[in-house]
This record gives C-alpha cells, structure tokens and sequence, in this order.
C-alpha cells in the first residue's frame, strides 16, 4: 500500500517549519536550544496531522539534547499507522555557529516499513550504483575503489568519496589518499553527505564511514526513492547499547542492513535547509514571510525534485 500523496504537503510543512523555528537560533552558539526549537515546533506540526504516528528513529540520546523520544505517539490518531524518522536539527552545530549545511529532516513510511534501532553509531557506505557486486561494507577499501572506478570506466583520481572528517576516519583517509582518491570531508551533517552520491552535480562518488544510525536510516529513505545503494551496519560498543538493542528485536548485532531491509514499501521524506548547503538553501525572512527550500522525495509517486516555497511565518 502507498502513501497518500495528501502527505507530501503536510511532511513539508513539518521540516520547513521546524527549520524556521532553528534559523531564529543559527549563530547563537547554543546547539541545544536550536535543537529543542525545531523539536517542540516537529512534534506540534506531527500532531495536527490526522495519522496514527509512532517515532521510530528518535533524537537526542546522544547529545543530550531534546528528544522526539522512540515509541512516542503523533497525530490526532485518526488516519493510517505510520512509522516516523527525524533528526529536527541535524548539523545542530552548524546552526550554533551559523555554518553551511544545518537541516530539518524526516521520513515517514507506513507502519512496520521503517527500521526501528536505538540511536547509536553505524558504519555506512552509499553510492548510486544498485550492483551489488561493485561496492560492499565487506569490501576492503581498496576493492570498493577499484571496482567503483571499473565500473564508471574511470581511474581511481578521479573519483571523489565523502566522509565525515572525525579522528577515527584517519586510516581510512590515509588509504584513500594512497588511491589517489578525491576526498570531500565534512564536519557534520552525514544525512546530507549521504545524498551526494545522488546527483552528478554534487561530484560525490561514494560516502562511507562511521556516523550516527539514524541519520543512516533517514538518508536510506531518500535513497531509496534515487534507486540507489546504501549498507549499513550498527556499532554496538558498550553493553548499554547491547541490551537496548535487544530490547528493541535486533538479535543479530553485528548484521550488515542493505537498504530495503532498513526502509520497505512506499516512504516520504523532506529535508529542509536552515543554514545553506550542498543539498539545499538554508531559510530566508522577508517581512512577515518565509522562504523555505526542501528536498522531498515520495518513491511510489517518483517525486524527487527541491521545493521552494514561500509561507506565512
């Protein structure tokens, strides 16, 4: 069964406004309260809207900031069960600082159809090609570049691969940069690093690395409805995160996830720019308007295109 397409509108609003209520904050250097704006401004929008919602992928365990809590219940509860994914404020730093790339993001799939895991660290890896014999978690660097570079009928140098630049990435840089490889780091904000691999534009050939799971599970919904590929392997390190896992129905810890095992069926997800970055233009007031832009994209109806919409504030 798919979405409504009623829906595209309604999850729109849900990011764009959580996205206004952060870019009042960008530049304040408090990344927390930045994040709690677009958090109490989701959770108002989500229960206007007549669904049975359920957050599956919440936020905030790891930053101790505001929570849109996994197993809390959105919507007047008239209407279809839905799983819900967000991340209110990913690149809650580059608001603070009033840095390119901050986001307001969400997914939302029918119930059951997105992966429910705690928020913990996972090793991903993206790229738009749906082989599954080019490019593999299992892989070793090498392999994966080498076979990338095969198959796009390119040398190595001229590829370029994205991750985020984080202290426990500096191997991996090493054999990048021994492969000659073009490497884009960036500082925050993996949903968006994710999606470059989506559009030629973007000059992205392959995102890997370690960073945060649901962040994984939110960028494998837009993936998804781009038909490409995306892996995913959660890092459970400490017995805490174990047990929680446990708890949640994963029995298999260390199970590498190909993309439709992390998102099934029909799904619609929108991600709107608060700061401006490589996906999208960060928001924008004039009077007693906004200007918002989004990347939406709902896979049954084959929308994947950027909205710019002007709105009321």
């Amino acid at each position: 069964m798919n979405l409504d397409k009623k829906f595209q509108d309604l999850f729109l609003k849900v990011s764009s406004r959580a996205a206004l209520s952060s870019y009042y904050l960008v530049g304040k250097k408090d990344k927390i309260a930045a994040d709690k704006a677009a958090v109490d401004t989701m959770r108002s929008e989500l229960n206007h809207i007549d669904m049975q919602g359920e957050i599956v992928i919440g936020e905030g365990e790891l930053d101790e900031a505001p929570m849109l809590y996994i197993g809390e219940k959105l919507g007047t509860m008239n209407g279809p069960k839905l799983d819900i994914a967000v991340d209110p404020l990913d690149g809650t730093n580059f608001a603070a600082n009033n840095l390119p790339g901050a986001l307001s993001v969400i997914s939302v799939a029918e119930k059951s159809n997105l992966f429910n895991a705690p928020e913990t660290y996972m090793n991903k890896l993206s790229t738009n090609i749906k082989d599954p014999n080019v490019t593999d978690l299992d892989f070793s660097i090498k392999k994966n570049i080498h076979n990338l570079a095969d198959f796009k009928n390119k040398s190595p140098e001229n590829l370029t691969a994205c991750l985020l630049n984080r202290p426990r990435h500096l191997k991996l840089i090493d054999e990048l940069k021994e492969l000659k490889v073009n490497i884009k780091l960036i500082e925050d904000g993996d949903v968006a690093g994710a999606l470059l691999v989506t559009d030629n534009k973007y000059n992205v050939d392959i995102f890997l690395g370690i960073g945060g799971g649901p962040e994984g599970v939110l960028a494998a919904s837009a993936l998804d409805a781009y038909n490409c590929n995306f892996q995913g392997r959660f890092l459970f390190d400490t017995p805490q995160d174990k047990s929680r896992a446990k708890k949640m129905g994963i029995k298999d810890l260390d199970k590498k996830y190909n993309i439709d095992e992390i998102v099934s069926g029909d799904s619609i997800f929108c991600a709107t720019g608060v700061t401006s970055g490589d996906l999208v233009s960060g928001i924008e007031i004039l009077d007693d308007e906004f200007i918002s832009e989004t990347l939406i994209t709902h896979k049954s109806q084959g929308l994947k295109k950027t909205i710019k919409l002007k709105q009321k504030i």
